[in-house]
């Protein structure tokens, strides 16, 4: 599993102009899901995303996390994070987990988050999204269960 996270002032998605997310505070997280994902590796970066250092305490140094600042999460699905350029022009998304398989793995994830007591909002899997965000920092990293 891979994911962006990006520290936000606020987010939202719009599906056909129709918000279907938005937050305040917190955490905008696009997920990807590839094959041969499974529980552990959604477990590994639920941890990891709840619980990163990336907000600031009155000095100003990392020492916060989401759960620390009680901020909320934005889970946006993005099979685009398995694309590959290496070969050609058109990216191949051989590596993504089919979309049927992926969605299943997407609702368990927001709700594994849900669980922690977090305020989460999501995109529309599979439809085409406009997402706005205004990053804090900006503070943007990159997350893989692989590595």
């Amino acid at each position: 599993m891979r994911a962006v996270i990006q520290r936000v002032s606020s987010a939202r998605v719009e599906v056909d102009g129709e918000v279907t997310g938005a937050i305040e505070h917190g955490l905008l997280v696009y997920l990807g899901i590839g094959r041969g994902d499974g529980p552990k590796d959604s477990a590994f970066l639920l941890e990891k995303i709840v619980n990163a250092r990336i907000f600031e305490n009155a000095e100003g140094k990392f020492d916060k996390s989401l759960l620390d600042v009680g901020g909320a999460l934005l889970v946006v699905s993005q099979f685009t994070l398995y694309g590959d350029l290496r070969r050609g022009r058109r990216p191949s998304f051989d590596s993504a987990l089919p979309p049927e398989e992926a969605e299943s793995m997407y609702d368990a994830f927001v709700r594994d988050a849900r669980t922690r007591g977090l305020t989460v909002a999501t995109g529309r899997f599979r439809a085409h999204m406009h997402v706005f965000s205004v990053n804090d920092g900006p503070v943007t990293l990159l997350l893989d269960s692989a590595t």
